[in-house]
Order: C-alpha cells, then sequence, then structure tokens
C-alpha cells in the first residue's frame, strides 16, 4: 500500500518574526527558518514546504521579481515549496484597519494586491502549487465591540474589496481565527463575517492553537462552548465542543495549521495576547494533535474533505532558543507525519 503523499507538509516561516522586534527577541532570518525547515527529517520524510510572511526582513511587500526570483530559488535549493502567504495588512506594516477610516481601508486593500501579486509570481515561477493569501481584522475587540453590527459590516466590506483584488491574481483569501482580531474573536462572530463578506474566494484559516480558545469563550464569553472551570480531562466533553466548533467552520475552511496549545494565552513582542502555541512534545498540550487535527480534516461522516493540499505547523512566538534546535522541528515534523498519516490520501505526481 502506497505512503499518503498528501496534504503536503509545511513549516512556518513567520514565527522568525511575529512577536520578535526591539522590544522581544531578534527576528530570524528567513534564510535560517528555510534551513531549519529543510534540515528537519524523521525516518525519511521532510517538509515538503514552508508558508511564507511577506514582510521584511523575511521577504519585503514590495519586493521586485528578482527578489522574489531569489525566494523561488531558495526553496528550489532545499526541495521546498512555498504555500500561503501572510498579507502584512496591520497599521504598523502599511496596511491599516479593516473598519477604520477610508484611508486604512485603502492600505488594507492595498497590502493584500501586493501579497496577492507576489502569490501569483511565486506561482508562475512554479514554486508554489497551492496555497491562500491569510488575513485579519487588523483591530482588537474592544474596538470592534464599541459598534459589533456597524464594524462588522465595515470589516465586511474590506473583505470584499480584498477578495475581488485577490481574484484578478487567481488567489482566495483566508481570514484568521484569533481571539486578539476583532470580528472574528469568537467561533459565532467569526461564521457572521465570512457569511457577510459574500464572496466565492473568502475562506477560514483554522488553528488548531487558536481555535481552542474558542471553546472557552476568550475575549468573546457568549460564544463560551466548554464550561467554566472546564476539566481537560473530561476528554469526551472536550472532543464534543471540538465537534461543535467544526461542523460551523469546517465548511469555511481553505487553510490549517496544525498546532499545540495547553488552554493559555500568551502575546510576545508587539502581538496581543492570543492562543499559546506549544511545542509538539508539551506534557501541557490540551489536543490529541493528530486525533483532533480530523475534526477539520474530515467531515462529519468521517469522509476526508481533501479542500486544501498542504497543512502547515504554527509556531509563532516560539522562543529564538527554542527554534534553533532541531529537535523542536523533528518533534513538530513527527507530529505532522501523524495527522498524514491517519487523515491523508495518495495522489499520483
Amino acid at each position: 500500500m502506497r505512503p499518503n503523499n498528501f496534504p503536503k507538509l509545511h513549516n512556518a516561516s513567520w514565527p522568525g518574526v511575529v512577536g520578535k522586534g526591539p522590544d522581544s527577541e531578534p527576528a530570524i532570518g528567513i534564510d535560517t527558518m528555510i534551513e531549519l525547515t529543510a534540515n528537519a527529517e524523521v525516518n525519511g520524510v521532510k517538509f515538503d514546504g514552508f508558508d511564507l510572511f511577506v514582510a521584511e526582513p523575511h521577504l519585503d511587500i514590495d519586493a521586485d521579481g528578482d527578489t522574489i526570483k531569489e525566494i523561488a530559488a531558495k526553496a528550489i535549493a532545499k526541495n521546498l515549496e512555498v504555500g500561503s502567504l501572510v498579507a502584512p495588512v496591520w497599521a504598523g506594516t502599511g496596511g491599516g484597519s479593516a473598519m477604520g477610516s477610508l484611508q486604512e481601508r485603502k492600505q488594507f486593500v492595498l497590502q493584500v494586491q501586493k501579497a496577492c501579486r507576489i502569490g501569483k509570481t511565486l506561482r508562475d515561477l512554479g514554486v508554489r502549487p497551492n496555497g491562500v493569501i491569510r488575513i485579519d481584522s487588523s483591530v482588537d475587540p474592544i474596538s470592534w465591540a464599541k459598534d459589533e453590527i456597524g464594524n462588522t459590516k465595515l470589516i465586511a466590506q474590506t473583505f470584499r474589496e480584498a477578495c475581488d483584488v485577490a481574484a484578478d491574481y487567481g488567489e482566495s483569501l483566508a481570514a484568521e481565527g484569533e481571539i486578539c482580531w476583532g470580528g472574528m474573536h469568537g467561533w459565532k462572530t467569526m461564521l457572521n463575517t465570512l457569511e457577510a463578506v459574500d464572496r466565492p474566494n473568502i475562506g477560514f484559516q483554522a488553528d488548531m492553537a487558536h481555535t481552542l480558545l474558542y471553546l472557552l469563550g476568550y475575549n468573546k464569553e457568549d460564544e463560551r462552548i466548554l464550561p467554566p472551570n472546564f476539566d481537560w480531562k473530561d476528554r469526551e466533553a472536550l472532543t464534543k465542543g471540538l465537534q461543535t466548533l467544526t461542523a460551523a467552520l469546517r465548511p469555511w475552511t481553505i487553510d490549517f495549521h496544525v498546532a499545540q496549545n495547553d488552554g493559555t494565552v500568551f502575546g510576545a513582542g508587539s502581538h496581543d495576547k492570543t492562543g499559546r502555541h506549544c511545542q509538539a512534545s508539551d506534557p501541557n498540550g490540551k489536543l490529541d494533535i493528530a486525533i483532533d487535527a480530523g475534526h477539520w480534516l474530515r467531515d462529519e461522516n468521517g469522509v476526508l474533505t481533501k479542500k486544501f493540499k498542504h497543512i502547515c505547523w504554527d509556531g509563532c512566538m516560539f522562543p529564538n532558543d527554542v527554534m534553533m534546535q532541531p529537535k523542536t522541528w523533528n518533534d513538530i515534523l513527527n507530529e505532522m507525519i501523524k495527522v498524514r498519516e491517519l487523515h491523508g490520501w495518495y495522489e499520483a505526481e
């Protein structure tokens, strides 16, 4: 029997950037992140690719064609593909709030357009066979809550405009479900925002560490699924909670991050507190990674959805000393392999 070769297994480059900087640890460059990814190996299996953060110091959003070719060449040299791209839609990186002023919303859409240009260029270079452009609302939940209906409409309008731009490049946009982004910080709120966008190329980017916090109602208590003071030893209740969550958001999911969480929030540098990304082997992790990934990768009847051709590990805000250890990436790759063994498939290539 042939081993599963889909979904492809990707690592993320942005843990080298997100949560780093002057008020935290130094960023880890893209060359080092690619090297760490390429060097990981478990029983002869290696990562197939990496997802890319299109902002400095990894890749300037305004990078010219030659610079983009350099990134493609680096990936090809390590036998890696490029997958989903993170668009830097935040004010500090040239974007703006999706529910902000007209100028802020224009800047948001412009950043998406620039990311789509890079994405299409990488596709044309033959190094990016699949993937989406990842976005968020670039605003905090407290600001959103000042006018929930009006602000959701503004976010949806901005996302619509961004979707129309993305469609011109043959791209889809994945809105990240993370408790620190207004209009996306609760599972029902996220669903309302997605439905309001009303575009065929909008979808949900599920991250196992972030979506676990949806169950606990962090930043959206009225959308809590699990009871207060939940006993994490109650595996049956956790499974039912995950089933409720994924039944609502799985149909929208077009990008997926495998991750672990210990049930707490964490922030580093300028990044607001959100679901903590734990190491794959963390004994405090609340998820059975391979089993629980199946709630997102299979429908309610247990049938594989095959809605995306790669999955990505997210180790966002891991300390630098952790990321520089080869064991970290081998442990992660080992978990990714388990996910593919349980929920993958074979395709002739």
